[in-house]
C-alpha cells in the first residue's frame, strides 16, 4: 500500500531514494546491482509505513525483481519489508570456526599431485576473474555471477585483501586455475569468503589442503576462529563446517519482491 501523504525522490546518479513526508525526510533506500544481475536493496526508514512507498518507486523504475536481506534478529525490519511485497526467499547461517587443527582436523598438507599453489596476488587477473565467476555458479543465491573485470579488480585488490589467505590452485601440466581459498580480513576477525574448487578437480583432497594452509598461517598469527556464512539448504557446506567444529552465533534471511508479482505483467 503506497501512503498518498508522500513522496520519493531520486537522488541524481545513483541508485538511492528517498521519501519525504513534506518537507522532512522520512526514510531512505539504495540499491545495488550486483554481477549476477540481482538487484539488492538496503532501507534505512525510520517509520515502517514509508518502505512500501519507497519500494513500488524503485521497481516502477527498475522494473526488475528486488531483493533484500536482514538478520533474522532484525523482526521490525522484517515485518516492515513483509508490507513492503517482500517474501522469503531462502535462509543462512554464520558460524564461527575454530582455528585450532586439533578441532579443525586441519594441518598444513601437500597439494595432491600436479597442483601447486600460488596467492591471488601473483594471479593473472582476468584468470581469477573467470574462475570466480564459475566457482560463484555452485554457490546458492549467486548463479548467474559475472563480473565487470573493473569491479573485479576493485573488490579483490582492496584493503580486505589478505595474500596469505587467499590461494589458487593450479593445475601444474595445463597451467590452468583448479580452485581457490579465500579469506578475507574483516572488522569481525578472518572471514571465509569461499572455498571451492571446479568439478574436474574434486574429491582428490585439493580443497581440504587450501583450507589447512590457509588456517596454518592464522594460527601462526594467533588468531582463534574464523567467521563464515552458509545457506541452511546447502547440506555440503553446512556439513563441511560441522567437521570443522563451527558453531551457529546467527543467521539472515534473503527476501525478495517479484515484479510480476507487483505489476500484473506477462
Amino acid at each position: 500500500m503506497t501512503i498518498p501523504a508522500v513522496r520519493i525522490v531520486r537522488a541524481p546518479s545513483a541508485l538511492l531514494w528517498y521519501v519525504l513526508d513534506g518537507d522532512v525526510v522520512a526514510g531512505e533506500v539504495s540499491g545495488r546491482l550486483r554481477p549476477d544481475g540481482r538487484c539488492f536493496l538496503y532501507f534505512d526508514a525510520w517509520r515502517p509505513d514509508v518502505y512500501p512507498s519507497l519500494a513500488d518507486a524503485v521497481a516502477q523504475e527498475l522494473r526488475c525483481d528486488l531483493y533484500a536481506s536482514l538478520d533474522d534478529a532484525e523482526f521490525d525490519g522484517l515485518d516492515a519489508c513483509a508490507t513492503a511485497g517482500f517474501a522469503e526467499h531462502r535462509r543462512q547461517s554464520y558460524y564461527r570456526i575454530p582455528t585450532d587443527p586439533d578441532v579443525t582436523g586441519l594441518a598444513p598438507t601437500a597439494m595432491p599431485d600436479g597442483l601447486d599453489v600460488l596467492s591471488a596476488v601473483d594471479a593473472d587477473v582476468d584468470r581469477l576473474r573467470l574462475l570466480d565467476d564459475t566457482l560463484r555458479q555452485d554457490v546458492p543465491g549467486c548463479d548467474g555471477w559475472r563480473w565487470d573485470p573493473a569491479e573485479f579488480r576493485e573488490d579483490t585488490f582492496g584493503p580486505f585483501l589478505d595474500p596469505a589467505t587467499y590461494l589458487v590452485a593450479v593445475d601444474r601440466s595445463s597451467g590452468d586455475y583448479a580452485g581457490l581459498v579465500r579469506v578475507w580480513r574483516s572488522r569481525g576477525g578472518p572471514r571465509l569468503s569461499l572455498i571451492a574448487t571446479l568439478a574436474p578437480y574434486r574429491r582428490r583432497g585439493a580443497a581440504r589442503a587450501l583450507l589447512g594452509r590457509a588456517f596454518a598461517v592464522l594460527v601462526a598469527r594467533g588468531e582463534t576462529s574464523v567467521i563464515a556464512e552458509a545457506d541452511d539448504a546447502s547440506d555440503p557446506s553446512v556439513s563441511l563446517l560441522r567437521r570443522l567444529g563451527a558453531r551457529r552465533y546467527g543467521g539472515s534471511v534473503e527476501l525478495i519482491r517479484r515484479y510480476q508479482a507487483i505489476t500484473g505483467a506477462d
